[in-house]
């Protein structure tokens, strides 16, 4: 027997090593940390229990060498006590490619993370299909991407790139809740430059291809950029501290010092009195939520709204806001798809949404016209109404058009509503709808100025303000900004028994 348990600690050993000490090494002096370090700061001090350790390929075509785990580190673990499933791609074993064996490995813990109902992490750094397997290696993509759309809306799933992400890789990742990518390190993309060198004759890199800030501004594929590795998986670690276990379960309340009452007459000077003028909306968002602290989302992408996570009272929430301080947080094709993922996201997972709302309208022009805005536009009014989760929305400042019927609205199922005393909800602006209505007026007025101006205030004082809405019950209150945070908590607290449904149906079709 002892022979035998010197010959498993042997075992053990070989498969921890990877590909070899020079392969560990090369992995460092590219900036990157290897799987299971990777997984050793991704989890909990010793909660790691590897699955799968002897798996090794099947490829008999080529003379490969058969390394033990086959160039994917899987188990389970736990963060902040809590389970989650995990795979780890091992650049220093055949790239990370993958084949046969290394994707039934995925495949297993997928299977079991959500037969348990438990979020699952993967760490990607990989090289593509492993080519020597040919068409085995894309039916192992396949059935991962199976499992990933099984899955969504089952458990959390979160994908972390963490080298390279090429060709059919990359729509695993897609289809997983959030993506998180390390700068300088990481990057995908679906033709690699060699290939768009031949085809479209565009001369790019691999960075300005498919890297990190790529994604993070200009595609909106990734959730989160992060400056290093450590950073991307203590990341994974803070927003899993907001998600559920799965779809079943609400998510974690944790202990708060902040007081529910507490009020911030800051929050009444904050609207600047100019309409126009901008003003930055995290601001108000930071000053409601429990101890400042906003986990925000695609925070480089669509940058006139805003989504991300925190707690109220200890509870987590999921915010959308639109931003005055970036193209006056007008309403456009990226915007409303960024927002509509987010929404649907919290309402998959009973997540309650906050929705502060400074709309000016939809982006209007004919580029976003030409690619869809009245499509995209409509995912976000989609998204809102669909949701079932508690919904409280807060006016401060413009809510104009069809912009205030997309924000939460009352009309769309927003459960408590409010306004701060400066919102002005109308179907335009002051400005626009005096000179619509007052056309010919203004047009035969011996001074059309002073006409517009005069006509422009009446209508601000008659209009523009919370105040008709309000006496139709489309407004809930109306409210001192300084309230807000335990006007919030109280509202949340009602709605903790919201019980909600949609019609039966196999899925709804949203327009994609």
């Amino acid at each position: 027997m002892e022979d035998r348990l010197h010959a498993l600690a042997r075992r053990h050993q070989r498969a921890r090593l990877g590909g070899g000490p020079e392969r560990v090494e090369r992995q460092h002096k590219s900036g990157k940390l290897t799987a299971r370090e990777r997984l050793e700061i991704l989890l909990d001090d010793g909660s790691f229990v590897e699955l799968d350790p002897f798996v090794v390929h099947r490829t008999t075509d080529f003379p490969l060498e058969k390394i033990p785990g086959d160039g994917v580190v899987t188990g389970y673990g736990q963060i902040w006590g809590r389970r989650v499933y995990v795979f780890a791609q091992d650049f220093t074993v055949f790239g990370g490619s993958l084949s046969e064996a290394h994707a039934e490995k995925i495949c297993k813990i997928m299977d079991l993370a959500v037969k348990s109902g438990v979020p699952i992490v993967g760490l990607n750094d990989s090289g593509g299909a492993r080519i020597q397997e040919g068409v085995v290696s894309l039916g192992g993509y396949a059935e991962i991407f199976l499992r990933n759309v099984l899955a969504s809306g089952v458990i959390p799933q979160i994908s972390a790139i963490l080298g390279p992400c090429a060709g059919g890789a990359v729509y695993s990742p897609a289809i997983t809740d959030f993506i998180l990518m390390v700068q300088h390190t990481s990057y995908m993309y679906v033709t690699g430059p060699k290939v768009v060198k031949t085809v479209t004759h565009e001369d790019v890199t691999h960075e300005t291809l498919g890297g990190a800030d790529v994604h993070g501004q200009k595609s909106g594929v990734a959730h989160f950029v992060e400056p290093d590795e450590v950073s991307c998986l203590e990341r994974i670690r803070a927003l899993l501290s907001y998600l559920p276990q799965n779809n079943r379960e609400q998510p974690p309340r944790t202990p708060c010092d902040d007081p529910p009452h507490r009020t911030d007459p800051e929050l009444n000077e904050i609207i600047p009195e100019e309409s126009t003028k901008p003003y930055d909306i995290t601001e108000i968002i930071r000053r409601v939520v429990d101890d400042g602290v906003f986990l925000e989302v695609h925070r480089g992408w669509a940058q006139n709204i805003v989504v991300g996570f925190a707690r109220l009272d200890g509870r987590s929430v999921g915010i959308v806001a639109n931003q005055p301080a970036h193209l006056a947080g007008v309403l456009d094709i990226n915007a409303s798809v960024k927002a509509a993922r987010f929404v649907r996201f919290c309402d998959c997972f009973n997540i309650p949404l906050i929705t502060f709302v400074d709309v000016p309208g939809f982006l209007p022009g004919t580029d976003q016209e030409w690619n869809g805005i009245i499509r995209h536009g409509s995912k976000l009014l989609y998204a809102f109404a669909e949701a079932t989760v508690p919904k409280v929305t807060v006016i401060v400042r413009k809510a104009y058009g069809g912009a205030y019927d997309v924000m939460s609205s009352k009309h769309i199922r927003g459960d408590f509503n409010f306004a701060w005393p400066t919102a002005e909800i109308a179907v335009m602006g002051p400005q626009g709808a005096v000179e619509i209505i007052y056309r010919k007026e203004i047009e035969q007025a011996s001074n059309p100025q002073e006409l517009e101006e005069k006509l422009v205030r009446e209508y601000i004082e008659r209009f523009a303000n919370p105040y008709s809405a309000a006496e139709r019950g489309y407004i809930d209150d109306v409210i001192e900004p300084a309230q807000t945070r335990p006007i919030l908590i109280k509202s949340l607290e009602m709605l903790e028994t919201k019980r909600d449904t949609n019609p039966w149906r196999k899925h709804g079709n949203i327009p994609l």
